[in-house]
């Protein structure tokens, strides 16, 4: 796991400015701390960060082939280049090093651009071939590694695994991107391909970019895509159970190859109890496994976690957090450079900082909710569906939305009696109601919110083009699937994926996911509906098979996730920060919220009034 930079002449072969690269460079120390290298020379520019994990005395990068006339940095893991290797060996291919990195180099040579078909990892990477003067840019399936990129006006492409690594350009644009703030506003985090700032984009997952010297256009390609369109009907659970439990145990394996020490979080969940159940049954030496206790029932899952670490015989390490530990929020601003709303950032970071403590590498359990069907709201949305698809639009429309109009919204009330959501929910198409409950704000809110002069150049444009977007390519698949593909387009890559990989190289630690496996997801994308929720349980195959590795109490309760308590900060403690942040000159000033709404927004929240 390291950290990437570069820069590309895209129209002729002019001097790097070195010293340009090598503050890129510095910018992501924190990704690579134990190491740096360049490759500089007319026209190409290529950075590296070093977290040394496999072959840590012959893996320094950049790196090259054995004519020195291709170059890769990389940052990430191919978990099956031991049998890369002996496949590019057969076909006359000579290997200096016993890394990952220079499988990458000569598959390129054997494979070109469908190299990054046959790599089962996590990976960005770039690829300067002399040879045919090109620029290779390359992102794994599912997005678990960052990769920024910017064409800039002078023609030089710039590249890196972090935004800030690009903000040391003195020629990078920093004009804000309108629709990004609208997504921003909607998805509570800047949804690939955009990112923050008009002049920087970020490579979606699955995708492939190649720039020629002196060919002008260039455009991503995508090399893979989620398919939910395979349905595997008439298999019973007991087999598929066995099949879930093969398929992780060799997904967990493959992510257990490392020079250093290895370990895994361990919230007590049931994603991350299968993990390490499966772990404790590979290695016959005890798990090192990790956890954070917030000492309050109400966020804290610590004894669950307790008990499988205790079932699984793995050695156990708890750090307890002040559920008031707001410290972080400066910190947290410099590690994700874009805005990001997800407050589970503050544990994530604090899990991550405990981890690395005593291993390099952790594993963790994300993924499973969307392999699965785990999150609430896919329950939530089978079950407006069902609604949905009993009253025809022209009826639905009208009369929920009366309802979600009128009915008021009762925050501090009892779950059950919150129902103006629902209504709202009711009132619109599949699409547009997903987008209701995933989002931060609704429309509505977002309306009053932005200001005028941000919705003018809006030009009408909505987030919810995004799902539009993602679900013309879907196909015809069932609700269900359709939901959990947004989310893999979306969601994982934007939100759960950016989290964890900034608040774990923030401390320098390698965070793996089995059950991103993509070869794992492809599988879980045949499974029926009824194996993923029946009834009104999720993740029900996940949770049969890990039942059978784990205390079953463990596997049966209710979710609580990684929580904080934010409203009552914002009420208490960061009352007055709220203050000045939201009502001060700053945001007045930057033209994109309705300054008066904003006002209105914190009177009421801290007041009590409402839950904003």
């Amino acid at each position: 796991m390291c950290g990437i930079a570069g820069l590309f002449d895209t129209r002729d072969r002019r001097p790097v400015d070195e010293a340009v690269l090598r503050r890129m460079n510095r910018t992501q120390v924190h990704r690579g701390p134990d190491g740096e290298g360049f490759h500089v020379e007319p026209g190409v520019g290529l950075a590296h960060r070093r977290l040394s994990i496999i072959d840590i005395a012959g893996g320094h990068q950049p790196l090259s082939n054995e004519m020195d006339d291709i170059w890769v940095t990389y940052n990430g893991e191919i978990y099956n280049f031991p049998s890369l290797t002996d496949e590019l060996q057969a076909l006359g291919h000579t290997f200096r090093t016993r890394s990952d990195t220079e499988v990458i180099v000569h598959a390129w040579e054997e494979w070109g651009e469908t190299c990054v078909e046959r790599f089962n990892g996590m990976f960005a990477f770039a690829i300067w071939d002399r040879r045919n003067r090109s620029l290779f840019l390359a992102r794994d399936r599912l997005g678990i590694k960052p990769l920024y990129y910017a064409l800039l006006a002078d023609g030089w492409l710039a590249f890196g695994s972090e935004l800030k690594s690009l903000l040391v350009l003195p020629g990078l644009r920093r004009d804000i991107d309108v629709r990004a703030v609208e997504d921003y506003f909607a998805f509570g985090y800047v949804p690939d391909p955009k990112s923050i700032l008009t002049s920087v984009r970020k490579l979606e997952s699955g995708h492939t970019l190649r720039v020629v010297r002196g060919e002008g256009s260039f455009a991503p390609r995508r090399y893979w895509d989620l398919s939910f369109a395979n349905v595997r009907e008439g298999v019973g659970d007991d087999d598929l159970v066995e099949e879930l439990l093969t398929r992780l145990f060799a997904s967990v394996e493959r992510r257990m190859i490392a020079e250093v020490p290895l370990g895994a979080f361990l919230s007590g969940g049931v994603d991350s109890s299968a993990v390490v159940a499966a772990m404790a049954r590979i290695d016959s030496q005890p798990v090192r496994t990790c956890s954070i206790s917030f000492g309050e029932r109400s966020y804290d899952e610590g004894h669950y976690a307790e008990a499988v670490a205790s079932h699984c015989k793995t050695n156990h390490s708890v750090y307890k957090v002040d559920p008031d530990d707001f410290s972080l929020l400066d910190e947290l601003v410099s590690i994700y450079d874009e805005p990001f709303a997800d407050s589970s950032a503050i544990p994530t970071y604090r899990v991550c900082e405990l981890a690395r403590r005593s291993v390099t590498v952790a594993l963790s359990g994300d993924g499973g909710d969307e392999d699965f069907a785990g999150y609430r709201r896919h329950r939530w949305h089978a079950n407006e569906e069902r609604l949905r698809s009993k009253l025809p639009y022209a009826l639905r429309a009208p009369l929920f939305g009366a309802l979600g109009r009128l009915y008021p919204k009762l925050d501090w009330a009892p779950r059950f009696l919150r129902a103006k959501s629902t209504f709202q929910a009711l009132a619109q198409d599949s699409l547009a109601a997903y987008l209701h409950s995933v989002s931060i704000t609704t429309d509505a809110q977002r309306s009053l919110l932005l200001s005028d002069r941000l919705k003018q150049e809006l030009q009408g444009y909505e987030a919810l083009e995004i799902y539009r977007g993602f679900a013309d390519r879907a196909g015809d698949i069932d609700a269900l699937s359709l939901i959990q593909y947004l989310d893999f387009k979306t969601y994982l890559p934007g939100d759960i994926l950016t989290k964890v990989d900034r608040a774990s190289m923030a401390h320098g630690l390698e965070v793996r996911v089995p059950l991103l496996d993509y070869t794992f997801v492809e599988w879980a994308a045949t499974l029926p509906a009824r194996a993923k929720l029946r009834g009104q349980e999720g993740k029900y195959l996940l949770k049969k098979a890990t039942a059978s590795l784990v205390p079953p109490e463990v596997v049966y309760r209710p979710k609580q996730g990684f929580a904080v308590p934010l409203a009552k900060w914002l009420r208490g403690p960061l009352r007055e920060r709220v203050r000045v942040s939201l009502t001060g000159p700053v945001l007045r000033d930057s033209g994109i919220v309705d300054h008066n709404a904003v006002e209105r927004l914190v009177d009421q929240h801290q007041s009590g009034l409402s839950d904003h």
